[in-house]
């Protein structure tokens, strides 16, 4: 592991990566989901795409990359940009899963995959839109309190400005954001996936000009659960970088 430390808005951010295959002529990048880390990520897919340079990131607040502001996806998204110059890396590939398919879809690559990408909202259930409106109107009467009893048990160990920052990405529309990108894209999606149904993964599809979806047997972490099909689908769509 190595940490590169990155200045963006008056704010030093020490970006905690790893490289495999650093001599790899092509690039591919994996951002992690919200709550994960870069070993997940390699976990899958270090092994695999032995002629391409890899790079594994922890995003700020998760991982080994602290963070202590409230950020939101376009700030990630200039926060691995200034990373990635400050390395000296041209991304070819940028493969996101859930949260980190918000921030890849931003940098704008040359090719992106998206694992299971978070961005289209979807109706919430009854009972959850129930439990947020008693957590609203209960707030003034005690919100740190309230939040460990209402919030999910990841929500509820968040540091104040990761749940801050939780609140600002959780329910961001980037809708406008995947009909912009105008390069290829290849859409893997777990067909179980109940924190980004596969429903999303079709809107996604069909907002994406030059986009593909390819549907597997699994949920939100089809791609860790069984990586080879994944893999080889990968490997057919990189054919063409």
């Amino acid at each position: 592991m190595a940490v590169k430390p990155v200045t963006y808005r008056g704010t030093t951010f020490r970006i905690a990566y790893d490289l495999v295959n650093p001599k790899g002529e092509k690039c591919l990048l994996f951002l992690h989901g919200w709550g994960s880390h870069k070993e997940l990520m390699s976990q899958a897919f270090g092994g695999a795409f032995a002629d391409w340079r890899h790079i594994y990131v922890d995003l700020p607040g998760f991982g080994k990359s602290p963070n202590d502001e409230v950020l939101n996806t376009e700030d990630y998204a200039a926060i691995v940009k200034l990373f990635l110059q400050t390395l000296g890396a041209r991304v070819d590939v940028a493969a996101g899963h859930s949260f980190g398919g918000k921030v890849a879809t931003l940098l704008n690559p040359d090719r992106l995959v998206l694992l299971s990408s978070a961005g289209i909202v979807m109706p919430k259930p009854l009972s959850v839109r129930a439990k947020i409106a008693l957590f609203k109107a209960l707030k003034p009467f005690g919100g740190g309190r309230l939040r460990r009893l209402f919030a999910s048990k990841d929500a509820a160990k968040m540091p104040q400005n990761m749940y801050e920052t939780f609140k600002k990405v959780v329910d961001e529309d980037f809708s406008a954001h995947f009909a912009a990108f105008d390069n290829p894209a290849l859409l893997c999606w777990g067909k179980e996936d109940t924190a980004t149904p596969l429903a999303a993964g079709e809107r996604i599809a069909a907002l994406m000009p030059k986009a593909r979806l390819e549907v597997f047997e699994g949920d939100h972490y089809f791609f860790l659960k069984n990586p080879r099909p994944v893999i080889a689908a990968m490997e057919a769509f990189l054919e063409t970088v």
